[in-house]
């Protein structure tokens, strides 16, 4: 199948590929010439496990190309995805003037009936909105005789695990009363349904809604944990056990139950202040998203409280080792990430920090650019030199078994702030470590 896809971000240019490498002819369409030229020459803007080589591959096979011609794209494709972004507008609300923007476009290249993608994150009623402008422009150009139909069909992708999760989904939701688009969305992804029909139809409201309630579900488990952490450690009990105790119970797992330092990232935080704007606007109060976003902030601020609390506010010309910047590991994404909270509270202290992560680094100094109070090191180890204190912020697997004699050599002592609880505090103490943690 002949398939469009609009926008080359996450969501779009690991859509795109995956849909090429299984077979379709795949057009993605980007306003960033830049980006389109990077593409082309198989440079990934962005750091996700295996989508590189899934790209470069499928782009020499030529299943997948890059443009910046709208009207090549909307020609190509019977189908044309909407898989640009939806920031956060200035009251918390999902901006959609870049979805509205491809379906202008679409509309004004379209020649054929067309089938039109919604894969965008976007409030409940968004596809009526995209219908409402291909039909506006559409009358202008004198050709109503054109057929269109909007459809839902909300991602489930991890950072990290995008290309994986893409290519082996969970659930496919396609949210359409028409069944010839059910049907050719049922042709589309019958690739990733072989051994059974991961498909689930239902109307396109509803499709809408289904993606916000399962991320804002998710952020809830996370917010929930972390205040069980912080009520565990004023009652001396310890969260770790209480994890386990829990996540044994089959309603309720283990997935999304670990304690830390708050959420990030492009999701949860922008859709949960999404939802909880929609409710406001049917007047509807929304009591625990509004919860669940207040505990996520307060929690990233945890680790400059036990900092500061250690150091009885006296900041001002210490220096910080800090390990993990992404807001989580597997990624080089910083948006909304804890390390930025903690980072700027402690320049605001007076402190310094000597910062190593992965994959984060570029991203951080495209961020913070060249300030006196940040090195940003080639190394982990490279970051404990002349530091009084080390600040565990992302879980990457390689901060899991560090040399905990070199530590204790090149820090000014031995002392760590652990925001993801990587280790046990028994053996901690044992090793001679002053050793913080989340909920223990």
């Amino acid at each position: 199948m002949n398939v469009t896809v609009f926008g080359t971000g996450y969501v779009g240019l690991v859509q795109g590929a995956v849909l090429a490498d299984v077979g379709h002819q795949v057009v993605c369409v980007d306003v960033d010439a830049a980006k389109v030229e990077r593409l082309s020459k198989g440079e990934i803007p962005i750091y996700e496990p295996g989508l590189e080589p899934l790209v470069k591959e499928n782009h020499a096979a030529g299943r997948l190309r890059f443009t910046t011609d709208a009207a090549e794209g909307v020609k190509h494709g019977q189908v044309q995805f909407i898989a640009v972004g939806t920031p956060p507008d200035e009251d918390g609300s999902a901006d959609l003037k870049y979805v509205l923007a491809v379906a202008e476009t679409i509309a004004q290249h379209m020649e054929r009936d067309q089938v039109i993608i919604n894969k965008s994150t976007v409030p409940v009623g968004t596809a009526d909105k995209v219908r409402d402008k291909v039909d506006h422009v559409l009358e202008a150009r004198g050709r109503k005789d054109l057929r269109f139909d909007v459809v839902s069909n909300p991602e489930f992708l991890k950072e990290g695990s995008a290309v994986g999760d893409c290519q082996r989904p969970d659930r496919i939701i396609i949210g359409t009363a028409s069944r010839v688009s059910e049907d050719m969305l049922r042709e589309l992804y019958a690739p990733f349904s072989r051994q059974q029909d991961k498909m689930i139809v239902m109307d396109v409201r509803s499709a809408e809604l289904t993606k916000y309630a399962a991320n804002c579900m998710l952020a809830t488990k996370i917010s929930f944990m972390n205040e069980m952490a912080n009520l565990a450690e004023r009652l001396g009990a310890d969260i770790e056990k209480v994890r386990q105790g829990i996540g044994s119970d089959p309603r309720i797992g283990y997935h999304f139950i670990y304690p830390g330092v708050g959420y990030g990232g492009s999701c949860f935080p922008k859709d949960v202040q999404a939802l909880i704007r929609t409710a406001g606007d049917i007047d509807f109060d929304a009591k625990v998203l509004k919860a669940v976003e207040a505990r996520n902030e307060e929690q990233k601020t945890t680790l400059f409280q036990k900092i500061d609390k250690h150091y009885q506010g006296n900041l001002a010309g210490k220096t910080f080792a800090i390990w993990g910047l992404a807001f989580k590991p597997n990624t080089d994404d910083m948006r909304e990430a804890p390390s930025r909270v903690l980072m700027e509270a402690l320049w605001e202290a007076g402190a310094k920090v000597q910062a190593f992560d992965p994959e984060a680094m570029e991203e951080a100094q495209r961020i913070y650019g060249n300030r006196d109070d940040l090195s940003l090191c080639g190394t982990k180890e490279a970051t404990l030199r002349g530091a009084d204190a080390l600040v565990i912020v992302t879980e990457w697997q390689s901060f899991r078994a560090p040399d905990f004699e070199q530590m204790k050599q090149q820090l000014a002592e031995p002392l760590i702030f652990d925001g993801r609880n990587m280790f046990e505090p028994k053996r901690m103490a044992v090793k001679g470590f002053t050793y913080y943690s989340v909920g223990r």
